[in-house]
């Protein structure tokens, strides 16, 4: 069983900053497509980001020009930075891994976009 560890959400006003993190262990040598969804009460999980093992990134509409991908193959790390932040971006937000061809989750972490 694989653990993906998520941190950084919390409450923002619109129009801030919020970086998140998802760490794998360290023992897996090789982590395909690493990336973000996220999920709101009543609504499908939709994909936020994504990026491969080599760099490349794909972004949802809604979120292209604010938020950036990123990751740290040393650490087995991916990052969302979201800046910009509104209200619609109030979500759960869940970060993926494919390792060894199986799809892994982590446990959430809401980020809450309010005055």
């Amino acid at each position: 069983q694989v653990q993906l560890v998520e941190s950084g959400g919390g409450l923002v006003q619109p129009g801030g900053s919020l970086r998140l993190s998802c760490a794998a262990p360290g023992r897996i040598f090789s982590i395909n497509e690493m990336g973000w969804y996220r999920q709101v009460p009543g609504k499908q999980r939709e994909l936020v980001a994504a990026i491969t093992r080599g760099g490349s990134t794909n972004y949802a509409d809604s979120v292209k020009g604010r938020f950036t991908i990123s990751r740290d193959n040393a650490k087995n790390t991916v990052y969302l930075q979201m800046n910009s932040l509104k209200p619609e971006d109030t979500a759960v937000y869940y970060c993926k891994a494919a390792i060894y061809g199986y799809d892994y989750w982590g446990q959430g972490t809401q980020v809450t976009v309010s005055s």
